[in-house]
């Protein structure tokens, strides 16, 4: 069989020094692939191929499912190169021999190749076993191929293959990375006995599709079984959490890990430090994080994060100056978690600073999420003409950095600006209901009434809708959702009602100029921002909690400028500490007044 033949060099293992004569490790007496596993580079492996073929021990399908299998482990594109090349030339390759190309492709940047190989190795009347369709449907999930997937997946039926364990968790992930939870639900719901990493897929796939009620159902049916979950189970379950801003179904979850052990790894704490924080304990979160033994790069950036969106500025600086002194290199995320603490502090010119040496000094090419960060510090810090200055200067803009731009607009009533920034983002893309909203508002605030109406009017036309406002607050242990508007219970609307006029005699006026509505009175602009969801959440939780128990919500949008005034008015009224935790950060509201200091 004739097989590529490399260079014959100087093999070099790792910790090896090079000499001129052979290693004294490849001998007769020793078999050269029994070095495979110390190989760290695609040279080193072609020096043991080419001590194999000049030894004539090349010449065997086990020789060639070695090298293939370690090519394809942690694959690159050279390795995954030179393993195909490797199958290309041998005569009557096997599934096995597949099955390791299959794995490799879906592991690598180019995963759609691994189908293309199917297709020929299926021609060759080769057939597939247990193993092969697992590896397909990774790499479809990779790719978001769905059709591609769909196909694998009736194929396997066809080959009597669909029993396989193996299987459902593949499918599952690749019907939810292709975003079709409802696929992934569906081979779930049709398993006889699902496994513990069935039950995993699951529940990540309803997690990522943000579905964390029925992801924690999936968690108590789990436990109902006695399925015993993994670290993994346990991740997914602690982001339900973080999602929902469920406290005390976390405080829970924290006490199952302690018990199972689980807070031994070190993903799971650094997820604990994560929930605590996004579900606004920010004390217990710290205890976690100073409880850890070792602590890796995402744990120190997730605190610094966590110190960040609460506001607290020279805590997140000072626990990096204490990450750089115990030698921990910095990521992108880190360097994030500084630009957001500079950002919610207003300090433009550190930020700026920051962001010109992430590339010199710390090796880090700034992605959109820096670009946003230190865009939106100079729009909310009323320097708008260096915001746009900066996001003319970046290559392509993405959308998301114009609405950016937008909402600084809006912020600071740049009317001219704004229009200029709308105008841009509509040839982009005219689909999106929030631009509209947000520029409408604009127009009304700066007392052009008639243009703010005709784009509501042109987003009625085009049939574009934005998405609802909604906010989640937890009490005795039950998650509840309110939209804007909601039909409440009798109890809760008279106990809301009330409650908002005694708002009124601490100062707290409705602002009307927020409600851009044809033939709308004062009073009926009134009553619809009475109804914001998270004045709804928040009711609710003070009617139905304990005197004196903080109140936590958790909103989809950003907190609107009329309901922060109306949560001061809140907290002062009922003496009540709030938390509200909405988009882009934490606003803890206390005796009348916010830990933003009204810059948000």
């Amino acid at each position: 069989m004739a097989i590529l033949v490399p260079e014959v060099t100087q093999l070099t293992c790792p910790n090896t020094k090079p000499t001129k004569t052979p290693s004294k490790l490849i001998t007769g007496e020793t078999n050269p692939l029994s070095l495979l596993p110390k190989c760290t580079y695609l040279k080193e492996i072609k020096q043991i191929q080419a001590h194999s073929i000049k030894t004539d021990l090349h010449r065997t399908m086990y020789w060639a499912t070695k090298v293939i299998n370690h090519c394809t482990l942690d694959p690159t594109p050279s390795s995954m190169n030179h393993a195909h090349q490797l199958f290309d030339q041998i005569p009557h390759p096997d599934v096995i021999l597949f099955n390791f190309m299959a794995r490799g492709y879906s592991r690598s940047h180019t995963p759609l190749q691994s189908l293309l190989l199917f297709i020929r190795i299926t021609s060759m009347g080769i057939a597939p076993d247990h193993y092969t369709f697992p590896s397909l449907l990774k790499s479809c999930a990779n790719a978001k191929a769905l059709q591609e997937g769909k196909q694998l997946h009736s194929l396997a039926i066809k080959h009597g293959l669909n029993q396989n364990p193996y299987l459902y968790p593949s499918l599952i992930n690749m019907y939810t990375e292709c975003d079709n939870i409802g696929l992934a639900q569906l081979v779930f719901d049709r398993i006889k006995e699902p496994c513990a990493v069935t039950y995993n897929a699951i529940i990540t796939g309803l997690v990522q599709n943000n579905r964390p009620n029925d992801a924690l159902l999936m968690f108590q049916e789990m436990q109902n079984k006695s399925l015993k979950p993994t670290d993994v189970t346990m991740l997914s379950v602690l982001q339900s959490c973080s999602l929902l801003g469920a406290l005390n179904t976390g405080k829970w979850v924290h006490e199952y890990i302690k018990s199972n052990r689980f807070d031994q790894y070190v993903k799971v704490n650094t997820t604990l430090i994560d929930m605590y924080t996004k579900c606004g304990d920010l004390n217990n979160a710290v205890l976690v994080f100073e409880n850890m033994g070792f602590k890796d790069t995402q744990t120190w950036s997730t605190m610094i994060m966590s110190y960040a969106i609460h506001g607290h500025v020279q805590k997140a600086i000072s626990l990096f100056s204490q990450m750089e002194k115990e030698k921990v290199p910095p990521d992108e995320i880190t360097l994030l978690g500084l630009l957001q603490a500079f950002n919610h502090s207003g300090q433009v010119d550190k930020s700026l600073s920051l962001f010109h040496t992430l590339k010199g000094k710390f090796g880090i090419s700034p992605t959109i999420k820096h670009y946003g960060c230190v865009l939106d510090t100079l729009g909310r810090s009323g320097r708008l003409q260096e915001a746009y200055k900066f996001i003319s200067e970046i290559p392509k803009p993405s959308l998301t950095l114009w609405r950016t731009l937008l909402a600084s607009c809006h912020l600071h009533g740049n009317l001219e600006l704004g229009q200029k920034v709308a105008s841009r983002i509509f040839e982009l893309d005219d689909s999106h209901g929030g631009d509209y909203v947000i520029f409408s508002n604009m127009c009304a605030k700066g007392g052009n009434q008639e243009n703010a109406i005709k784009i509501r009017k042109l987003m009625k036309e085009k049939g574009v809708v934005k998405v609802p406002g909604c906010s989640a607050i937890e009490v005795n242990n039950q998650v509840h959702e309110f939209f804007c508007g909601d039909n409440i219970g009798i109890c809760h609307k008279e106990f809301h009602d009330n409650l908002f006029e005694e708002l009124k005699v601490v100062g707290y006026e409705a602002d009307v100029s927020l409600v851009v509505h044809l033939g709308m009175e004062d009073d009926e602009k009134e009553g619809s921002l009475r109804y914001h969801s998270e004045k709804l959440a928040v009711s609710f939780g003070v009617l139905n909690s304990r005197k004196g128990e903080t109140v936590r919500v958790t909103k989809n949008l950003r907190i609107c400028g009329d309901c922060h005034s109306a949560c001061k008015a809140l907290s002062l009224v009922c003496d009540r500490e709030i938390f509200v935790r909405d988009v882009h950060r934490f606003h803890h509201f206390v005796k009348g007044k916010c830990s933003c200091g009204d810059y948000w």
